[in-house]
């Protein structure tokens, strides 16, 4: 158990002036608020604020960020305020707690929200002070160490979070130690079985890697002794998370993956490093396509070092890193290795380019209302694979992996993406969803009269190009709908002898706008062409309700009958928050079932399309469309759904399969058997069943049967 002598022993070895009286009386504080309180692993909660102060001092930072370490959740877990912090220990202390604390009093519809909802607050604060990144990291760290003591279901989804926010984090903040740990900390809840698998073999074969280590770095510092370069050779072993990625993006064993093993060698300055480069060339064959130069074009991070793979020592490959100290430092450190706080200067022109994808999250959260979009942005903006490409006038962009010259166009400017038709990659002409590779000099061909397409939402890889183009057909579907509510309101006005564009001059429709909730007029004919609203329902706060009874009395127009048809029941199995009598229909894409998260989707002249929460198309969809749906738990109603199970081709299997499922009282709509060359079949169900619990009853059946290999649902 770390001691508060320990984290005062390790500040005052990099920082002589720090405020030791400030961590004690931190320490001081954080123990008597804390008092009584237990974690889950049965010890005193001041263990946690210790550990991550600890681990922020691990990082060389200020006193007051190690003093929020010690004070980061009395907020959040404590009555203390922070008002009481203020007065205790400062301002400074007291901003970078808060950032740190978590929306907790806040009431979320979804944990999706919330998550979003948090993340926003951190990045607010983190535009502030990226302190308040560091102190979050240090503190997941530490929760993801002790995470045993977790229930199994918070355990995989603090590890799917970790995993997909905060290791990427950690990357693009350039803390290498960190983001490997959060990565094989999180593969080890997701994924346990092949992790320990995975653990056992590199084990088994770890004196056998540290005899190869040892005798190329022989080589190696013989070689550089010849040419009178001082250098630091060592070798490390990729951690388990990087390994299992790099078996399954080649779909190999292990003892198919030959550079397990990285040698480094560090240098004293930029041109031995290319030297050293020759030298280590010059004595083992390059494998071509391996080597990479972030010397001259760093990562996202600003992480530099030259990386090649050779056929090394007994004709094994091996991958050597090549890099300055101080290249060394900030690969291990990151932003902690260039700290400025403490002498009180400001960053200079490179520091504020690795602080350029923060501001793109500061502006998406400001951009992006829906929840969902919002995460779904992040997400994609941290991982960190890029692709590097000129401009004509030989400026170099950085873009993820799989981008189109659509993403450069709308990089450059809005309006250049907007117009694009065409690109010419080095002098020729590509298509638009030709992906751009590194060194490609990029030139965009655009037309005056042209837009967007909705396709384009395919091919685009740079959460910039996707959210600029949404809000443009954002913007265009909104128009559309403003113009079409105008035209059902014309319609209908006329045939209750109200004058529709009387009542616009007159202020009367702005103002039952109001009584809805709307700003303005635009919005509530916006509302009636998405089918939010009803024509009837704007009618009935401007006429009195006898009046359009004795209408309806009357025998209906050909316009009526249809939009009658579209206005049935909604199906018995949902409820649709807000509207009644609205056409639902079950997206084909996706199938859902009661049991499953769900969302609607309003589909012009077709009503309210359900989707599972998952579904891909849902996702894509226009979030002002999207409207809330849930099941009627009080009504039942049978839904298809396709399953598909995987046998071995045997006599009287199928009808064993037919009996599980009459069995589960659930009954086959249609059914498609094929038999394969080794001797299996395949056999695809469409089943009415009643809710989730109703298929899994069936899919846990079959799967008991002997000689069923495999049974899934499929989604289309």
């Amino acid at each position: 158990m770390i001691r508060i002598n320990d984290i005062i022993e390790k500040v005052s070895s990099y920082s002589a002036t720090a405020d030791m009286d400030l961590i004690m009386k931190a320490y001081v504080f954080s123990a008597k608020v804390h008092q009584g309180q237990m974690r889950l692993s049965g010890e005193p909660y001041l263990v946690h604020p210790m550990e991550v102060a600890a681990i922020l001092a691990d990082l060389k930072l200020d006193a007051p960020t190690v003093v929020t370490g010690l004070l980061h959740d009395t907020i959040e877990d404590t009555l203390t305020t922070r008002e009481e912090l203020e007065g205790m220990f400062g301002s400074e202390v007291a901003t970078l707690v808060d950032g740190v604390t978590k929306i907790s009093k806040i009431h979320f519809k979804t944990k999706e929200e919330r998550q979003a909802e948090n993340f926003r607050k951190m990045i607010l604060a983190m535009s502030n002070d990226i302190r308040v990144l560091l102190v979050k990291l240090a503190d997941r760290l530490h929760n993801m160490r002790t995470l045993q003591y977790q229930p199994e279901n918070k355990q995989r989804a603090i590890a799917q979070e970790t995993l997909d926010i905060y290791a990427p984090l950690a990357n693009r903040l350039g803390i290498s130690w960190i983001k490997s740990e959060l990565e094989d900390l999180s593969f080890r809840y997701l994924n346990q079985q092949v992790y320990y698998d995975l653990a056992a073999k590199v084990t088994k074969k770890k004196k056998e890697r540290e005899s190869y280590v040892e005798d190329a770095k022989r080589i190696i510092n013989s070689k550089l002794e010849e040419h009178a370069i001082r250098g630091d050779v060592s070798g490390r072993s990729k951690h388990l998370y990087s390994i299992w990625r790099k078996m399954e993006s080649r779909n190999v064993d292990i003892d198919q993956i030959y550079d397990l093993v990285a040698i480094r060698i560090t240098v004293e300055d930029l041109r031995e490093c290319y030297e050293v480069l020759g030298i280590i060339h010059s004595m083992w064959k390059p494998i071509p396509g391996r080597f990479k130069d972030y010397i001259a074009m760093p990562k996202g991070n600003l992480y530099q070092s030259l990386h090649t793979t050779v056929i090394g020592p007994f004709g094994e490959r091996m991958e050597v890193q090549i890099r300055t100290s101080e290249m060394h430092r900030v690969a291990e450190s990151g932003i902690a290795a260039h700290w400025k706080y403490k002498e009180g200067k400001g960053y200079d022109e490179k520091e504020l380019k690795r602080f350029s994808w923060l501001r793109q999250l500061l502006e998406w959260q400001q951009e992006l209302q829906d929840s969902r979009e919002f995460m779904d942005t992040v997400k994609v903006e941290l991982f960190p694979e890029e692709v590097y490409v000129f401009t004509p006038r030989g400026d170099v962009k950085s873009y993820p992996k799989g981008s189109t010259p659509i993403d450069f166009a709308y990089s450059v400017h809005t309006d250049l993406g907007h117009r694009c038709v065409g690109a010419k990659v080095n002098g020729k002409l590509v298509p638009l969803k030709y992906e751009l590779k590194n060194g490609d000099i990029i030139e965009v061909i655009t037309s005056p009269h042209h837009t967007p397409s909705k396709d384009w939402l395919k091919i685009v890889k740079s959460s910039r190009a996707r959210n600029k183009i949404r809000a443009w057909i954002k913007t265009e579907e909104r128009k559309h709908s403003i113009t079409l509510g105008r035209e059902i309101c014309e319609k209908e006005f006329r045939r209750f002898s109200q004058n529709f564009a009387k009542l616009q001059k007159s202020g009367e429709i702005a103002r039952s706008a109001k009584e809805f909730g709307f700003v303005s007029e635009d919005d509530v004919m916006a509302a009636i062409g998405y089918g939010k609203l009803s024509c009837m329902q704007l009618l009935g706060k401007l006429m009195p309700a006898e009046k359009i009874a004795e209408r309806q009395e009357r025998k209906p127009t050909t316009v009526e009958k249809v939009m009658g048809k579209l206005s049935r029941k909604p199906s018995g199995a949902i409820q649709i928050r807000g509207i009644e009598d609205v056409l639902v229909r079950f997206g084909k894409c996706c199938n859902p079932l009661p049991g499953d998260q769900i969302v609607g989707f309003i589909t012009r002249g077709r009503g309210v399309t359900v989707h599972t929460a998952d579904c891909a198309l849902a996702l894509e969809s226009d979030p002002e469309r999207r409207i809330e749906v849930s099941w009627d738990k009080g009504k039942e109603a049978a839904l298809p759904v396709k399953i598909r199970v995987s046998c071995f081709d045997e006599k009287g299997i199928l009808a064993s399969i037919t009996h599980a499922i009459s069995d589960c009282e659930a009954n086959i709509a249609s059914a498609s058997v094929q038999s394969t060359l080794d001797k299996r079949g395949v056999n695809t169900f469409e089943l009415n069943v009643v809710d989730l619990n109703h298929l899994n009853r069936i899919l846990s059946s079959i799967m008991k049967i002997k000689g069923v290999i495999k049974v899934e649902r499929l989604k289309s």
